[in-house]
C-alpha cells in the first residue's frame, strides 16, 4: 500500500499510478452472494452446469460485482493520512472488456488523472484498470469520483 501523509501531497501525483491494490479472488460463493443481495440470477452467474456449455466454460461474475470492488481494492492500493472521511462521488466512463470467470484473482492499478480542491478536501477522479491474474485484457476499466475530507 502506498500512502500520503497529506491529502495536498497527491496534487503533485497528477497522471501517475497512486497505487496497485492486493489480489482479491473471486470465488462462486462470493458470485452467489452478489446474485442473492441484487436479484440478477442470470444463468452465466450461477448455474454451473450451463456455464459449462456456454461461451466461457464457466460461470462468470457480474460486471457489476467487479465494479463494487472498488472500494476494498481503493483500501488496499493507496491511504491517505490526514484524510477524516471519504465518500463516493459517483463513476465516469465503466467498461468490462474482459469477463470474471469464477476462482479469479483480480487486482486494480490506480492513476489519479485530476485533483480539484473543495471546501474542506479534494475531489479525487482515479482511473482504475482491474487486471485478471493470467489474463490479457483488463476486466473493468472504471473512473471513479471520489471525495477526502481533512
Amino acid at each position: 500500500m502506498r500512502s500520503f501523509e497529506h491529502l495536498a501531497d497527491m496534487q503533485s501525483q497528477v497522471g501517475q499510478e497512486v497505487g496497485v491494490s492486493d489480489w482479491v479472488t473471486i470465488d462462486q460463493s462470493r458470485i452467489d452472494l452478489f446474485a442473492q443481495a441484487t436479484g440478477d440470477h442470470q444463468w452465466i452467474h450461477l448455474d454451473a452446469e450451463r456455464a459449462a456449455k456456454g461461451p466461457y466454460g464457466t460461470t462468470i461474475a457480474h460486471g457489476f460485482l467487479t465494479l463494487s470492488l472498488l472500494p476494498e481494492m481503493s483500501a488496499s492500493a493507496f491511504d491517505v493520512r490526514d484524510t477524516r472521511m471519504g465518500v463516493n462521488y459517483g463513476l465516469g466512463r465503466v467498461r468490462f472488456p474482459a469477463p470474471v470467470p469464477s476462482g479469479s484473482r483480480l487486482r486494480g492499478h490506480f492513476k489519479l488523472t485530476k485533483f480539484e480542491p473543495i471546501e474542506g478536501g479534494a475531489q479525487l477522479t482515479v482511473e482504475v484498470t482491474m487486471e485478471r491474474e493470467g489474463g490479457e485484457k483488463p476486466v473493468c476499466v472504471a473512473e471513479s469520483l471520489a471525495r477526502r475530507y481533512t
